[in-house]
């Protein structure tokens, strides 16, 4: 009788070790997910100055759309939070469609090299992003699925293990974006 009762706690407190050291690697893939998302993004706010300041050689009048990146490209190096990062990286990206739209009135800014390598280098960033986006979100749910199962969520209650934010794209991002001269 006491080694059946000295088994059951054996397997319990393993059950327990093994769903708790599961849980903890799951968060730190989130984390190490999450800094992926953070040095892509830092790359592509490294890149905008220089885009910038080549599109205003040729577009010296279009301040404000200068600003809007500019505004925009702080706001994202401001931010903290998953929510705070994806709206931050939608305005970027809509300050960057019109950046684009301006450059595309400028055959010979089109047509220079220097512009045309930061553009690939963009591009390759910005997949760079979303795959980062989709690594995280796929770890994230990974990991709110893991705490929300039965009998995990037992363990993940008692040491206060809480569900992530998912990385999403803000409805507006998924819209075209409308450029008027």
């Amino acid at each position: 009788m006491i080694f059946g009762l000295l088994g059951l706690f054996v397997l319990l407190s393993l059950f327990v070790l093994s769903v708790y050291n599961s849980l903890v690697t799951l968060k730190v893939k989130i984390q190490e997910a999450w800094s992926q998302i953070d040095v892509q993004l830092k790359r592509r706010t490294d890149l905008i100055p220089n885009l910038v300041e080549t599109v205003k050689g040729y577009a010296s009048h279009e301040k404000e759309v200068f600003e809007k990146v500019t505004q925009a490209r702080a706001a994202l190096m401001s931010a903290t939070s998953p929510e705070m990062v994806g709206q931050a990286d939608q305005a970027l990206t809509g300050a960057l469609k019109n950046l684009f739209a301006v450059a595309e009135a400028y055959p010979e800014l089109k047509a220079q090299a220097s512009f045309g390598e930061l553009q690939k280098e963009l591009a390759d960033t910005e997949d760079k992003v979303a795959y980062s986006r989709q690594f995280y979100n796929s770890v994230v749910r990974q990991y709110n699925e893991k705490i929300a199962v039965f009998p995990n969520n037992i363990v993940a209650g008692f040491f206060k293990f809480q569900p992530q934010e998912f990385f999403e794209v803000q409805e507006a991002e998924r819209e075209n974006v409308e450029v008027k001269f």
